[in-house]
């Protein structure tokens, strides 16, 4: 198939990349924008208590949802606020609230607390002023961010000539700080991946063209995928989160990348033998086409399984990066082989050295050790990967999207002067909803369920209930003695403070607990069913894909069982990194779900490459331990390059400034380097000798082909 594939390639190269140009700008002409969404309550079902609460909330009490906006004041010298002071707060906010973004902020600013009382710190040296969302508003949308800028500009001047300074953050301001770091950190880490591979491919074939051509074809394939995700987004109403549009940027260029180079390198192999480029492209296609196919379709498979999540956020994330491997793939099937084919030996251009075949000592000698002592390697490379493993189960997750944002922005600021004058919890009062399905709600009763909730562990304060038009709802804000985002937070929601509202509530009434916490609660509970429902279904199919590829239900067992010790060893890399070296509380809680599916995925591209070498020798009559040594030589170069590189592609994303995506770089770059030097290098081709025959029952792929009969005169 991949033959015939080859051959009409090269004989319609031409047509193939006119097709590949007019896709990419229809697609780019006619699909919508991709659009992200930092609202963590659209990331779970309706069934989860922190949603009904947020959606009772909305219904009942329209603008008094969490702030949209808290605006925080204090003195330019630090001291105390004066009379006079507190008289400039009560102007600006004034002022300011005919002229906030009625779209998006309610054209209030609230100075006082629930009780009536100036909003100002004990210790007198803050005041704050908070904004209540639109009715309408999501708070996360461009008209919301754009608000968010005026709002920042007429602070500015309302506070001019006074002895006051404001800082604004609560959602809206953070989601305006959170899109202009991820605008930063697309364009620092694009710029770093493109410099990389560039670099990279020149060291590897000093070759001009080789080093502009997956930039030229992932630009391409880029602007098919991102239209392509935009159209599926919107006809199924997916809701990806901010960092998407960056990871794309990586998996698109590095897996890419790696695509290319291995239909390069056989490619190259096979002009060194004498064909010309017609038949080179068609043999590298045959040859390495079905590793690439097989490899994405893991990939793909891999991707495709967070369908299965509880969570919106995964179950975007997962269609978006399938879609871009698969368009991925098939220029890699289609359009590369065809550039090649236009360019010819050009492609090497300056360089000569591609005719002669490297002497490849370095992994000839490995591959002589790793065939003489299989066990050595297999048994010191397994006890890497182990003892890194151990440290995976320290993992601490975090649910906080907003520890992401900069330390330098205002938001963050605004925030930490916010915490550092009032109760920590005080900056995110958790909504506590009453809803009564029998009638008005009993005043008396809610004096009871308000007693009960300041009870309750973990509680600073319970403002007095505000009640819905009909008297069938009632809201109570309750102030915890930790930061809302804090994981002390979530343990006291998920426990003491459901426990309280749930026994409490009246007859004939229901309580939901909601706010930051409550879905960060809820969060952790969807993560634990999609552990036990995404990472078996990825990994079986994913052994499907192999035992089909290989014909054989044995190599697929250990190769995922040494993926599954590659994701453990990752994280727990990640862990000592970050939460023992690093001093982090946590890391962000989706963190496993992208280890498992990159290193699973693309550890098994590596396996399968690695072992579709090694039958391909075994073919030849060599016996197991001959054929890994041969493979190793061969297939080393290969992985080793593409490891380097997907690697250092993923590490870029530690340049983006904030910690999710420093977190989430160097987790998957190791994860990679991993997968590339020590799993597929070492530890499969290691077992695989040790095993022999039996590893490829009942296929026997590895058994030598026939020979054709010599024809008789």
């Amino acid at each position: 198939m991949f033959a015939a594939l080859g051959r009409f390639v090269s004989r319609r190269a031409w047509f193939v990349i006119a097709a590949w140009v007019v896709l990419a700008v229809a697609v780019v002409a006619l699909a919508p924008a991709l659009e992200t969404t930092q609202q963590e309550e659209e990331f779970l079902p309706d069934h989860y208590e922190s949603v009904q609460a947020y959606k009772i909330q909305d219904e009942e009490f329209p603008g008094a949802t969490t702030p949209a906006a808290l605006l925080v004041f204090e003195r330019t010298d630090g001291a105390k606020l004066t009379e006079e002071d507190q008289a400039e707060v009560g102007r600006i906010a004034e002022e300011l609230g005919p002229e906030l973004g009625e779209k998006t902020f309610v054209p209030q600013v609230v100075t006082t607390d629930p009780e009536g009382k100036p909003n100002v710190s004990e210790d007198g040296q803050v005041q704050i002023g908070i904004i209540g969302l639109a009715e309408d508003s999501t708070g996360f949308d461009q008209q919301a961010f754009d608000d968010a800028k005026d709002l920042r500009n007429d602070l500015d001047g309302l506070v001019e000539g006074t002895d006051l300074t404001v800082q604004t953050t609560g959602s809206v301001p953070q989601g305006l700080d959170s899109q202009e770091s991820g605008d930063r950190a697309l364009a620092i880490v694009g710029i770093a991946t493109v410099v990389l591979i560039v670099v990279l491919l020149a060291i590897i074939f000093r070759s001009v063209i080789i080093c502009l051509m997956p930039v030229v074809v992932v630009t391409v394939v880029s602007m098919v995928a991102t239209g392509l995700i935009g159209w599926a987004n919107e006809a199924f109403d997916l809701k990806a989160d901010s960092s998407i549009q960056t990871i794309l940027v990586v998996v698109l260029y590095g897996i890419g990348t790696d695509y290319i180079l291995f239909f390069l390198f056989r490619y190259r192999e096979r002009l060194r033998e004498g064909e010309d480029t017609r038949a080179s492209v068609v043999h590298a296609l045959e040859r390495a086409g079905e590793a690439i196919a097989s490899a994405g379709g893991a990939v793909i498979v891999a991707f495709m399984a967070l369908l299965l999540s509880s969570l919106g956020i995964f179950q975007a994330i997962g269609p978006a990066l399938a879609i871009a491997v698969a368009v991925t793939l098939l220029a890699a099937l289609t359009l590369v082989p065809a550039v090649v084919t236009v360019l010819g030996r050009a492609l090497f251009w300056p360089s000569k050295k591609w005719r002669q075949e490297p002497k490849g000592a370095r992994f000839a000698r490995i591959g002589d050790s790793l065939g003489r002592r299989p066990g050595a390697f297999a048994g010191v490379s397994g006890l890497v990967l182990a003892a890194l493993a151990v440290f995976a189960f320290s993992f601490n997750p975090s649910f906080d999207f907003n520890s992401s944002l900069p330390d330098d922005v205002e938001s963050t600021q605004g925030l930490e002067t916010f915490q550092a004058h009032f109760a920590a919890g005080a900056s995110e009062p958790v909504p506590v909803i009453l809803k009564s399905d029998d009638g008005q709600l009993d005043p008396g009763s809610l004096d009871a369920f308000g007693a009960a909730l300041q009870k309750a562990e973990g509680v600073a304060q319970v403002y007095p209930a505000q009640t819905s038009e009909d008297g069938t709802a009632a809201q109570f804000s309750v102030v915890l003695d930790s930061d809302p985002a804090s994981d002390q937070a979530l343990d006291d929601v998920k426990g003491p403070v459901r426990d309280a509202a749930h026994e409490a509530a009246p007859d004939g009434a229901e309580a939901y607990v909601g706010g930051t916490p409550g879905i960060f609660a809820d969060l952790q509970s969807a993560m634990v069913r999609d552990y036990k429902v995404v990472f078996p279904v990825a990994a079986l199919v994913i052994m499907l894909i192999l035992a089909l590829l290989l014909r054989s239900l044995v190599a697929p067992l250990y190769l995922m069982a040494a993926v599954g010790l590659s994701f453990a060893a990752t994280l727990g890399a990640t862990v000592v990194a970050f939460q023992g070296i690093g001093g982090d509380d946590g890391l962000i809680f989706m963190l496993p779900i992208y280890i498992y599916l990159f290193v699973t995925a693309l550890g098994t591209d590596y396996n399968i490459l690695m072992i579709a070498r090694l039958r391909e020798e075994a073919r030849e009559g060599r016996d197991p331990r001959a054929a890994a040594a041969e493979a190793l030589k061969h297939a080393g170069p290969t992985i080793a390059a593409a490891g380097v590189i997907l690697a250092g592609t993923f590490a870029s994303l530690m340049l983006s400034g904030n910690s999710l995506m420093m977190s989430m770089g160097f987790a998957l770059s190791f994860g990679i380097f991993i997968a590339a030097f020590v799993m597929s290098m070492f530890f499969t081709p290691a077992l695989t000798a040790m095993i022999g025959h039996a590893a490829w029952w009942p296929g026997h792929q590895d058994e030598q082909a026939p020979k054709e009969p010599a024809a008789v005169d």
